[in-house]
């Protein structure tokens, strides 16, 4: 198990590979996170890679069925629906008597994807983008060590991202530096102690984007402007890097909707998970997604 220095969150295991990577995987689920250890410990003492690979990419499925009805959502155009989650894959088998070349081909590239896209806190550091505590530290602490509002590492990883994206081939070697950028940024405010939107606001947020559209958006600026300063700064930085990454979307092909996927759960949560998980996450999404449609009105041109 993953010592408190590692991760502030519960559930969270260690592995680190033959080569030297560290890896922290982590379920709120008890039972999911236990069957993760079994099959992973009795998968690394058969040897077989491919099952490893395929291990690392389980998620937990949300119930099929909304214990209550949701708003729709706040985008001004129809996108596509993409899922939160995938199917939860509950292969026990630890025999694989042969794996062909393409198999091991494939496992190599899907291993290699998730790498990049999640980066370790090791690798992170090993890359010299951080060099003092910055992850898990608590945002206002951070900020007035730094004598500011906004995080430096917030600040340094967005004008990186946001120099090269133009100009990045996807194909340069560089790129893989980008999605461990961006995966280092989004790790920040998920080991933040408390959620930039903060616990004691998640319930008034989630009544916000219940409100009947027009109301929605002066209600969420009423409630931003409740935050603490260094919340409020920081998030107007996060946000308006997020929508002119949205506007280069036919280049890296990312939507209002997929950021707020992304974005939703690290950025609001509660304090402790009640109800129906699946309709928090359907409320986290809409809530991020309606700001990044409202920047403007929101933080101001």
């Amino acid at each position: 198990m993953a010592s408190k220095d590692k991760s502030s969150k519960k559930n969270v295991f260690e592995l680190k590979t033959r080569q030297g990577t560290e890896l922290l995987i982590q379920s709120d689920n008890d039972s999911v996170i236990n069957d993760w250890f079994k099959v992973l410990s009795g998968t690394i003492s058969s040897q077989v890679c491919v099952r490893l690979s395929a291990l690392m990419f389980l998620t937990i499925e949300p119930d099929e069925t909304l214990e209550e009805e949701t708003p729709d959502s706040p985008g001004v155009e129809k996108h596509d629906k993409e899922k939160d989650h995938k199917d939860l894959k509950k292969s026990r088998s630890t025999k694989v008597s042969s794996i062909d070349s393409s198999e091991q081909k494939k496992t190599k590239k899907n291993l290699k994807k998730f790498l990049m896209r999640r980066p370790t806190l090791q690798a992170v550091r090993e890359k010299g983008y951080i060099k003092d505590q910055v992850f898990g530290a608590n945002l206002a602490n951070l900020c007035q060590r730094e004598n500011g509002t906004v995080p430096k590492f917030v600040k340094l990883c967005i004008e990186h991202v946001e120099e090269y994206d133009e100009k990045l081939d996807l194909r340069d070697s560089k790129w893989e530096d980008i999605h461990v950028i961006t995966g280092a940024l989004k790790m920040f405010f998920r080991e933040l102690p408390e959620p930039l939107f903060t616990f004691n606001h998640f319930n008034d947020f989630v009544n916000a984007i219940k409100q009947e559209p027009r109301q929605r958006v002066s209600a969420v600026k009423d409630l931003i402007r409740q935050l603490p300063k260094p919340n409020q700064d920081t998030m107007q930085v996060l946000f308006r890097h997020l929508k002119r990454v949205i506007e280069n979307g036919e280049k890296n092909r990312m939507t209002y909707q997929s950021i707020a996927i992304v974005f939703g759960p690290t950025l609001l949560k509660p304090e402790k998970e009640t109800g129906n998980i699946a309709v928090h996450t359907v409320y986290q999404n809409q809530i991020v997604e309606l700001i990044l449609l409202e920047v403007g009105s929101i933080f101001g041109r």
